[in-house]
């Protein structure tokens, strides 16, 4: 028996009900309009970081400033970008998803079924 059938009458957990719910596919969808582009992005910039310490080592060799080449600049930016992420991805959550997850946890917590 499908989930929403059972849903409706009232077999399910609470748990569920709310994985059934609108509200939660609205949160995941949500969730992956941010997580399906960063790591695209991230991925693509990575690979980019590999593809050019394959095929353009001199490149990577070029001299900044004394000791410290563009690959080793090339490669601290991969750390950049991780912590961007992060930082950015607490400020979007904050705002985008955790007033729908307080209103879900809610609802599991006081029983409400709809």
């Amino acid at each position: 028996m499908p989930l929403s059938q059972e849903s409706s009458r009232g077999n399910a957990s609470g748990y569920e009900i709310v994985y059934a719910s609108r509200e939660f596919r609205t949160l995941r969808r949500r969730l992956g309009s941010f997580v399906v582009p960063a790591t695209v992005l991230f991925l693509g910039w990575y690979f980019l970081y590999v593809l050019t310490a394959t095929f353009a080592p001199g490149f990577m060799r070029t001299s900044v400033f004394g000791y410290v080449n563009a690959g080793l600049c090339f490669g601290a930016t991969q750390f950049v970008a991780v912590f961007a992420i992060t930082m950015g991805y607490r400020r979007w959550a904050r705002r985008n998803l955790d007033p729908m997850s307080q209103r879900l946890r809610q609802r599991l917590e006081t029983g409400r079924k709809r």
